[in-house]
């Protein structure tokens, strides 16, 4: 046997180990794809469309090493979001899917460059284009339902999560869960939105059942109409017919007596035979002036959730839907700017968005953030400067009571908590030092006002009614 048998056997040997450690390596990569694959496929049914769509687009399966999975996504913020609020879900999936992973890191990894020739594809064509069809859009006559308002294009965040929820209770057992549901919160917020995805959802499952959306103001003129018309009984008869009634905006029944009462009227129709009512407001019930006190008390006697302010990362990923929606891409950068600039309503938002894309499709490129801000600049509100007097004003409005017992020194249950709020305000949105909010009510001690913040604060931590109540004093005082 020569040395150089020897040697060539040898070299044999070792390109068969590394054969076999390619394919290993190979099989794995095909082992980790397919997990993920799989893993998508069970995510996306317990997701909406729309939250699949932003967060797990661009991710991947980059290794599993020792049970640990290393998940790539594309940015740091998906790479938060990810982890803060579907870390369970990938989780329980991976695991149910192969038992040996134990836990995920996340890997920040930006997805391939596109082809150059295709980034013009974006200018090419006009935004909007790859919506729903327009004539699929059109609010059907027979139940005034917006086919666009579905829960697939509906994004769940911290601000609307229990709404959600709550409306996905009610499409599983109509009539009988949730009786009435009730969702009110400050305009802007999605709440049209929700409310319409369960009754399209109720049409698409019970199709021989009807539904029927309508504003309050619309009810309110139809009975009016009815009135003049010396049509009562029809007009009973129409709305009794259906079997999910739902009433937008009950806010501009205040002051409409009878139809009201006709309301009031309905409600018990509807409880009696176990038929689903829906309600959507811009206050709570207690909060809507001049409403009769038996249909304050329906109203109150269901499920009442509240919908505020989405926090920055619902915003930021309500953006990132919307741009998949319609196939188009922005700077990351610049949406940003948008979630941050634009807080309160997300119809402004993404009439923000809109004025974008627009200007990118004029101009046939891509527009810099310094462009963005110039586009936007008269779009996006500053908010205007308040005085101490405008506050207690809107507070003791809010609050029912004298404005002038804010200053005065008493202890009355129904003025201390108004008062701490109108100070809470002060300190938490304008900065105001604890001796100018001091002296300001009344003249009193900065750590009165110190005492009166931090109640208020930890207060918010685990009242639903204070927290949505100091988004309604906020809305007043904001508003034009």
């Amino acid at each position: 046997m020569t040395w150089s048998y020897i040697l060539t056997q040898k070299s044999l040997v070792g390109n068969q180990v590394a054969l076999i450690k390619m394919k290993t390596i190979l099989y794995a990569m095909i082992d980790t794809k397919k997990l993920w694959v799989d893993a998508l496929g069970l995510i996306e049914v317990n997701i909406s469309k729309a939250n699949f769509g932003t967060w797990f687009r661009n991710t991947c399966i980059l290794k599993q090493d020792c049970g640990v999975v290393c998940l790539c996504v594309p940015n740091a913020f998906a790479k938060d979001w990810l982890a803060n609020k579907f870390h369970k879900l990938i989780v329980k999936t991976l695991r149910d899917l192969s038992p040996e992973v134990r836990g995920i890191e996340y890997l920040i990894q930006k997805p391939e460059e596109k082809d150059k020739t295709n980034q013009t594809d974006y200018y090419d064509k006009p935004p909007f284009t790859n919506q729903l069809n327009l004539n699929d859009l059109y609010v059907n006559k027979e139940d005034n339902l917006n086919p666009k308002y579905v829960f697939d294009t509906f994004i769940v965040g911290s601000f609307n999560e229990l709404a959600y929820a709550a409306a996905q209770a009610v499409i599983k057992q109509p009539g009988s869960t949730y009786n009435p549901l009730f969702i009110y919160g400050p305009t802007g917020l999605g709440k049209t939105h929700l409310i319409q995805a369960v009754g399209n959802h109720f049409k698409k499952t019970h199709p021989n059942k009807k539904g029927y959306y309508i504003t309050s103001e619309r009810f309110s003129l139809d009975y009016v109409n009815s009135v003049l018309n010396n049509r009562i009984p029809s007009f009973k008869e129409k709305y009794r017919k259906y079997d999910i009634l739902i009433l937008d905006d009950v806010q501009f029944l205040s002051n409409k007596d009878k139809t009201q009462e006709e309301l009031f009227h309905i409600f018990n129709n509807f409880q009696d035979n176990n038929k689903q009512l829906i309600f959507s407001s811009d206050k709570a019930p207690k909060h809507i002036p001049n409403l009769e006190e038996r249909v304050r008390s329906r109203l109150e006697g269901g499920m009442m959730i509240g919908v505020n302010k989405p926090e920055f990362e619902t915003r930021l990923a309500i953006l990132t839907a919307k741009l998949q929606s319609i196939k188009f891409e922005l700077d990351q950068e610049i949406l940003e700017y948008i979630a941050s600039s634009v807080q309160d309503n997300i119809r402004e938002l993404e009439g923000a968005l809109n004025s974008v894309v627009c200007q990118a499709y004029v101009k046939k490129r891509g527009i810099t953030l310094n462009e963005a801000k110039v586009l936007l600049k008269n779009s996006i509100k500053p908010k205007k400067s308040i005085s101490v007097k405008s506050l207690t004003s809107v507070v003791a409005e809010f609050y029912n009571i004298e404005e002038q017992v804010l200053y005065e020194k008493t202890r009355k249950k129904e003025v201390v908590k108004p008062r701490q709020v109108v100070m809470y305000l002060l300190r938490e949105d304008f900065s105001s030092s604890y001796p100018y909010i001091g002296q300001k009510l009344g003249g009193r001690d900065h750590t009165t006002v110190i005492h009166a913040y931090d109640k208020i604060r930890n207060d918010l931590k685990n009242d639903a009614n204070l927290v949505q109540e100091i988004e309604q004093i906020r809305g007043r005082l904001y508003s034009e």
